[in-house]
């Protein structure tokens, strides 16, 4: 079964642009390792300071490594998003099986 992680978050006030910097960072660094099989990074249409992000790893052991790695390398390279954020993000973590998993790809 595939994992989805779906995070929906806020800016601080001010701090919006530096969260969505460090979000797409992680989002780049998650697509990087083996184990992920998406990840991507939306913002809401009339606030840019609300974010979506979800991702979608092979395993529950993928998505643990993963999010273990950025712990140790960006966080402390960067200083992590919490600061950024407005409150507490919404997060959830879902099953998929991979046959359902499917991304059309956008007609010419």
């Amino acid at each position: 079964m595939y994992w989805i992680e779906t995070i929906v978050c806020s800016g601080a006030k001010g701090k919006d642009a530096k969260l969505r910097r460090k979000l797409q960072s992680r989002q780049e660094f998650k697509r990087r390792q083996s184990g992920c099989v998406a990840a991507w990074l939306g913002h809401g249409p009339e606030k840019n300071s609300m974010f979506l992000v979800q991702s979608v790893f092979e395993s529950q052991k993928d998505w643990r490594r993963i999010s273990e790695k950025i712990q140790e390398k960006l966080d402390p390279m960067d200083g992590g998003v919490e600061d950024l954020m407005l409150g507490p993000p919404l997060v959830g973590v879902f099953e998929i099986a991979p046959g359902d998993f499917i991304i059309k790809e956008p007609e010419s």
